[in-house]
């Protein structure tokens, strides 16, 4: 199993910067992907951005040039610095862990992020 608990979400004003966390435990050898995935009010769950165990990234459109993923491999963490933040940018943000041998899908329990106009 693995466990993953997020930090940093918050109220920002549009065009601020926030930096969201994500600290994993447990079975962490058995990650292959971890990533952020957002989901706003009304909407379906979305990817936000990935980083693969060979530091390889994945970014929405919406969120490409403002948004940054990275991994810190010896402290277990993933991390999200958001940029020129826009109202639309207004989710509840999840950690995300994937086990490709496996094909398991581990969740964070989520961070909110809202960006004020």
């Amino acid at each position: 199993q693995v466990q993953l608990v997020e930090f940093g979400g918050g109220l920002v004003q549009a065009g601020g910067s926030l930096r969201l966390s994500c600290a994993a435990s447990g079975s962490i050898a058995r990650i292959t992907t971890m990533g952020w995935y957002r989901q706003a009010p009304g909407k379906q769950r979305e990817l936000v951005a990935a980083i693969s165990t060979g530091d390889s990234t994945d970014y929405a459109g919406s969120v490409e040039g403002r948004f940054t993923i990275s991994r810190d491999n010896a402290k277990n963490t993933v991390y999200l610095q958001m940029n020129s933040l826009k109202p639309e940018d207004t989710a509840v943000y999840y950690c995300h862990a994937y086990d490709l041998n496996r094909g398991v899908n581990y969740w964070g329990k989520g961070t909110l992020v809202t960006v004020s106009s």
